[in-house]
């Protein structure tokens, strides 16, 4: 179901998966071309938006099984490269086609996703900006961050959104791996409350924006 249109970019967002996933498809208006993001189980929905699209690429977010297990069935359908990062690929049971890293850009026409290393759920968990829009796997959900497995990889995710998603501007519209879309300042709002109660726990935000620009 188409989600978003702004011009430049046409996002489609597909509930499904063992886990109240969300699937996206980024498709560049121009040219038809586009990006799948991440592939839970049952994929029709999301095959039926792309359809009429050419799929160039399909990116996992991270290794959780809830983010990829419907991959065999979209590949029956779409003949495309599957990337996600390295740190994650030795706990999937296939073997990608090309890695991502932080700085990364995947095109689809006049589409640009930048890659931003964000490890802290998982070691190889990655997000997705492209002008004004975030997706964000299971790093950032429209509450805040999402799960990690104890003291050190919590310390990881909270400095991975304070460094590298937080500096982004705050009207960036937020596509989780989970729930509902928000825009950035939502979150971020909420952060700095917490913040101002444990400052000890919770790391400070950097001023800058992050490199991505607006």
């Amino acid at each position: 179901m188409s989600l978003l249109y702004d011009g430049n970019i046409r996002i489609f967002r597909t509930l499904c998966g063992s886990d109240g996933n969300n699937a996206y498809l980024a498709v560049c208006p121009e040219t038809a071309e586009s990006i799948i993001i991440d592939a839970p189980l049952s994929p029709e929905g999301l095959l039926e938006d792309a359809q009429n699209t050419t799929v160039v690429a399909i990116l996992i977010t991270h290794q959780h099984r809830d983010h990829w297990e419907g991959l065999s069935v979209i590949r029956t359908h779409i003949d495309a490269p599957v990337g996600m990062h390295e740190s994650d690929t030795a706990s999937v049971p296939f073997i990608p086609d090309f890695w991502v890293a932080d700085g990364s850009v995947i095109r689809a026409g006049s589409i640009d996703l930048i890659t931003i290393h964000t490890p802290g759920h998982t070691g190889g968990s990655v997000c997705f900006w492209h002008k004004g829009h975030l997706f964000t796997g299971d790093t950032l959900y429209s509450g805040g961050p999402g799960e990690s497995s104890g003291p050190e990889a919590t310390r990881q995710i909270l400095d991975s959104i304070t460094r590298k998603l937080y500096t982004l501007p705050e009207d960036t519209l937020v596509y989780p791996g989970h729930g509902h879309h928000s825009v950035l300042e939502v979150p971020k709002r909420e952060y700095a409350i917490y913040r101002g109660e444990y400052p000890e726990i919770f790391p400070s935000i950097p001023s800058t924006n992050g490199g991505q620009g607006n």
